[in-house]
């Protein structure tokens, strides 16, 4: 029986070995044949280093390829059934549309009347016959995009990648190329994978999603799953727009977040620490008091087919949209039906890393004291007249073979811009927003990431100094 995924990824990681930085981390995935597959997600996320494994640009440093079954992790790009189309289309100016769909081709000897009748058949699937002549300065933006699929298209490969084809083009002809994009895939009923950080291109053309984040999948599913069902916080943040309130459950199928108390369709546990995500078309604004939760209203911007309302509520910001306007400095009601609500247990984003004691017994962080003694971590320890340690057994420990695990909860550690306030410096990877505070990912120089929350707004990319209370800390520890 034929082998109904055309790629699988298994373990996949790519580390750079100029610099050490992982791009992607323990990557799995299965293609089915004929299939529409996106990755999505921020830049940096390593969406397009997955691409070219799989083009064979970039090799992996660990983890295997199958095409069809068959290993291609160390297959050359040039004996692979796979092309790709770039953002920069790399047409030749100096040829004509022909002879720039046909330059493959040519390279590969093909007879000429071979090559011919290819041409005029892929520009008749991009709805550019009879322009074989023409020069590539005369083409639009959306034209050239297409030529440019034409020319991947007239080596008949197994599968087409696309790597943001559309990010040169205007939002209109974008939106028109999708379509064209989508269509042209069913017609052809070869496999596309496609790279976006755009989440409308996403929804619009894809089988399957792949949400990746910091080198790694956090979700894979339908367009509808990825929507109404993410499985975290990041995946609801990044698809579409959301409001994401920590809470608990108080009962069954009620939850406690954003003020108010609400019959959700998630049968969470009761005391469960939740995530609850509401979609901005999900809330109805209506009377103070036939709201769930009422609030301020404090911002309102006309979008075309809908106002977006911002309210606040206690601590809480929610975003409203609505087809009905609403006065700035009003109090509104909102009301949330129990199907737009979707229950994710919390993530637990404690902030784990390890230190060493010196020479001085010290424990020691990125070069940096941390103001505690060895006595406090190891219980039952202390220090005899000579300077010895011994446990509560009294047999001698050598603290340079002692290894500490350090715990600290996201709201314990406070940011600063000042380089020499905190334990370790780094810059912001990525924020969320969830509520009444914003959840900051800070990727340090030691290659370690801190979820910080802080209820003031930062930017991404900011550098700042990691403050980290010792009391705040919790210690366990293990021998070398």
């Amino acid at each position: 029986m034929e082998n109904e995924n055309i790629i699988e990824l298994k373990h996949v990681t790519k580390v750079f070995a100029d610099d050490g930085y992982k791009a992607v981390s323990d990557f799995n995935l299965e293609v089915k044949r004929g299939e529409f597959v996106t990755f999505l997600g921020p830049s940096g996320c390593g969406k397009t280093t997955t691409l070219r494994m799989i083009a064979g640009f970039d090799i992996p440093s660990s983890g295997e390829i199958l095409l069809n079954g068959s290993p291609i992790t160390d297959l050359p790009p040039y004996r692979r059934p796979i092309n790709t189309v770039f953002q920069r289309y790399a047409l030749f100016p100096h040829m004509n549309i022909h002879d720039n769909i046909a330059y493959g081709l040519r390279q590969k000897k093909t007879p000429k009347d071979v090559i011919d009748r290819r041409v005029r058949h892929v520009l008749d699937l991009v709805d550019l016959a009879g322009f074989e002549n023409r020069r590539v300065s005369t083409l639009s933006g959306g034209q050239q995009q297409r030529i440019a699929i034409a020319r991947a298209l007239v080596n008949e490969p197994e599968i087409l990648l696309l790597d943001e084809p559309l990010g040169a083009l205007d939002l209109k002809m974008r939106q028109e190329m999708q379509i064209e994009l989508k269509d042209m895939h069913d017609k052809l009923g070869i496999t596309f994978i496609y790279v976006t950080h755009d989440q409308e291109e996403a929804l619009t053309m894809s089988d399957k999603i792949v949400v990746m984040s910091e080198g790694k999948v956090q979700q894979i599913g339908t367009p509808e799953d990825i929507y109404n069902e993410p499985k975290n916080a990041f995946v609801a943040d990044f698809i579409g727009e959301s409001n994401i309130f920590n809470g608990i459950m108080t009962g069954k199928m009620k939850a406690r977040f954003g003020g108010g108390e609400f019959t959700c369709v998630d049968d969470v546990a009761e005391g469960t620490h939740i995530t609850a995500v509401v979609r901005p078309e999900d809330i109805t604004l209506t009377d103070p008091e036939r709201g769930m939760v009422r609030g301020e209203v404090t911002s309102v911007i006309f979008k075309g087919i809908h106002y977006e309302i911002t309210v606040q509520s206690g601590k809480n910001e929610y975003v409203v949209q609505s087809i009905k306007n609403a006065k700035v400095g009003s109090t509104v009601g909102m009301v949330i039906e129990p199907d737009g609500i979707h229950i994710m247990p919390a993530e637990d984003h404690t902030n784990i890393f390890f230190a060493d004691f010196n020479e001085k017994f010290r424990l020691a962080y990125n070069g940096k004291e941390i103001p505690t003694s060895v006595t406090k971590i190891i219980p039952g320890s202390r220090r005899l007249e000579d300077g010895t340690l011994v446990d509560a057994a009294g047999e001698t420990v050598n603290p340079e073979r002692i290894r500490v695990k350090i715990a600290i909860r996201p709201e314990d550690i406070e940011m600063s811009d000042d380089a020499d306030a905190g334990l370790v410096e780094g810059n912001i990877a990525n924020l969320i927003y969830t509520g009444d505070h914003y959840s900051y990912v800070i990727h340090t120089d030691l290659e370690q990431d801190f979820v910080v929350n802080d209820e003031y707004l930062w930017n991404m990319g900011d550098r700042v100094s990691l403050i980290m209370p010792v009391d705040k800390m919790t210690f366990t520890y293990s021998r070398k």
